[in-house]
C-alpha cells in the first residue's frame, strides 16, 4: 500500500488506473485506498491522493484540468480566481471546444460550456499550481465572455467583473477592446466600459 502512495505522490498526487495496472499493482490495492479514503476518484480511471488539497487551492481546477486536458477554466470560476467577483461558485466552470465530449467527472461538480474554435481558442493562460498546470482564460477574456454569457449567467455579475477589473492596476483597456471584439461583446461592453471610465 505504502508502494502506491509513494507511486502516487511521484506523479504529482494523481495517478491513471491504465498507469497503476502498467507499474504492477492490483486493482484491488486501489480499491482498498479508496475505501480508507487515502485516495479519491475524480473520474473513471483517474484517481487522487485525498491529502493534496493541503499542496495548495483550486484543487478543483487541478482536478478539472487533469481529466479533461482540452478543459479551460472560464467564466465565473475565472472570475473568482482573478478576484473580480465576490460570488463563490459551486461548481468549477470549464469550456471545451464544441466538437468535444466532456468526461464524467465524480468531484468536484462541473458546469461545461461547449465554445466553438473561435471563442474557445483565444486567451488561454497556462498557470503552474503546486498540484501541476491548469488551463484558464486571461482577465479580459474572461471579462467578455461574462458579457457573452450575461443573460445566462446574469449582468450584475459581468458588470461587477468589469469593475472591478477596471480598478486594478494591471487593467490593460486596448487589450479588453481587443477582446471584446473577438468575442462579438463591442455593442454591450463598451457603453459600460465608457460609463465607467469616465467616472
Amino acid at each position: 500500500m505504502e508502494k502506491l502512495v509513494s507511486y502516487i505522490k511521484r506523479h504529482g498526487g494523481y495517478a491513471r488506473m491504465k498507469d497503476l495496472r502498467a507499474a504492477s499493482f492490483q486493482t484491488r490495492e486501489i480499491a482498498s485506498l479508496v475505501k480508507k479514503g487515502v485516495i479519491e476518484k475524480v473520474k473513471p480511471g483517474l484517481y487522487r491522493l485525498a491529502d493534496v488539497s493541503a499542496a495548495g487551492a483550486n484543487i478543483g481546477f487541478s482536478d478539472v484540468c487533469r481529466a479533461m486536458p482540452e478543459g479551460v477554466i472560464c467564466l465565473l470560476s475565472a472570475l473568482d480566481y482573478y478576484g473580480l467577483t465576490t460570488f463563490n461558485p459551486s461548481e468549477v466552470y470549464v469550456a471545451i471546444p464544441h466538437a468535444a465530449k466532456a468526461p464524467g467527472i465524480e468531484y468536484p461538480p462541473v458546469k461545461v460550456f461547449y465554445f466553438r474554435d473561435r471563442f474557445y481558442e483565444p486567451g488561454i493562460e497556462q498557470v503552474q499550481t503546486p498540484l501541476g498546470l491548469i488551463k484558464i482564460y486571461n482577465m479580459e477574456k474572461t471579462i467578455c465572455d461574462m458579457f457573452r454569457y450575461r443573460k445566462k449567467l446574469g449582468e450584475d455579475l459581468a458588470i461587477e467583473g468589469l469593475k472591478n477589473y477596471l480598478a486594478r492596476k494591471d487593467a490593460n483597456i486596448n487589450r479588453l477592446r481587443e477582446y471584446a471584439t473577438i468575442c462579438q461583446v463591442k455593442t454591450v461592453l463598451f457603453p459600460y466600459l465608457k460609463a465607467m471610465l469616465v467616472r
